[in-house]
């Protein structure tokens, strides 16, 4: 990857913004919107993903179609000043923590937890409240969603099948 700056002009704005709003709208249509040719879109989002201002394209889906019925936001308090990297290793071990972030105020870290539902959110908790330097946490169901189209409300990962229903089987509504 370039670490360079990258430049970024009104034209690349454009372009991302037509990307982000959807990501498989072809080059032709991006350039015929925006009075360029497909090749020279293509040459801009080939260099907009070499400088990392793109950085993926990606599919939105219901979390409730791949398992996840249950969202929470964990705040995350530490004994201690853990530091962000050793946070970021424990954090990617768990499927069921979508993002995280280092915050402001009393927590320390911020999670957003997914999970098949409400008992396999309470093996998450208790798991990551093993870890030896968390000294607490708090956590806020979500109920729903006010934005419904905004990237959290997404889902990036399947459930995973070993715990769903009493029976064993995972059941996807």
């Amino acid at each position: 990857m370039n670490s360079r700056p990258a430049s970024f002009d009104e034209l690349d704005r454009k372009i991302v913004t037509a990307l982000m709003e959807n990501a498989r709208t072809s080059f032709a249509e991006i350039g015929a919107e925006i009075g360029l040719s497909s090749t020279a879109v293509k040459r801009r989002v080939d260099r907009l993903r070499e400088t990392d201002v793109i950085t993926g394209f990606t599919a939105t889906v219901r979390p409730s179609a791949l398992g996840w019925r249950t969202e929470a936001y964990v705040e995350v308090y530490c004994e201690g000043a853990a530091p962000p990297r050793r946070l970021a290793e424990v954090v990617r071990g768990y499927p069921e923590i979508t993002a995280a972030m280092t915050v402001t105020g009393g927590a320390d870290a911020l999670l957003h937890v997914r999970a098949r539902d409400v008992e396999h959110f309470e093996e998450v908790l208790e798991r990551i409240r093993a870890e030896p330097f968390i000294r607490k946490t708090i956590s806020v169901m979500v109920l729903s969603h006010l934005i419904p189209d905004s990237p959290e409300a997404g889902a990036a990962l399947l459930a995973p099948e070993d715990a769903g229903d009493a029976d064993g089987a995972a059941e996807l509504r």
